[in-house]
């Protein structure tokens, strides 16, 4: 009889919260080009802070925002396969929000230089994407998981 060895399956921790991540930031994307789910759909430009359109409502978008989520949402399911790239996207990703909320912060509503655009909820929700995703490729870290030791000695 043959043996036959299976590839441990199993998520540790870092990737699952990358896959959820990703996941969140795809349907997010999908999300803001349906009209109804994003209000004042019609005003919605492809960049700049004269776009009207809102994601639930709360949130400005326009078409480059939107691309930008789905762009993040592909990137995070890809590198959710492995730890160090699931650790990377979260701890990239959440600089990246970092600085989009410090920019946002210091940047004027109606400036050009609003180009995602940009509004007052958009920044505070990056200050908690920063921080939920810093901390979560920080911070989670199987404990005597033999996969992950395999992982790391390739």
């Amino acid at each position: 009889m043959a043996e036959h060895t299976t590839r441990n399956r199993t998520r540790t921790p870092v990737q699952a919260a990358a896959l959820v991540i990703g996941a969140l930031f795809l349907l997010v994307g999908i999300l803001g080009f349906i009209p109804g789910i994003t209000t004042n759909y019609d005003t919605m430009t492809f960049a700049g802070h004269h776009s009207e359109a809102m994601l639930l409502g709360v949130f400005n978008v326009s078409i480059l925002h939107n691309i930008v989520h789905l762009l993040f949402g592909v990137a995070g399911l890809a590198m959710a396969r492995t730890v160090p790239a699931s650790r990377a996207f979260l701890v990239g990703g959440g600089v990246i929000y970092a600085v989009l909320w410090i920019y946002g912060l210091i940047v004027d509503a109606d400036s050009a230089a609003n180009f995602v655009p940009l509004n007052t909820a958009d920044n505070w929700l990056h200050f908690g994407l920063a921080v939920i995703m810093i901390a979560a490729g920080a911070l989670l870290e199987p404990r005597n998981d033999r996969a992950l030791r395999g992982e790391r000695a390739r």
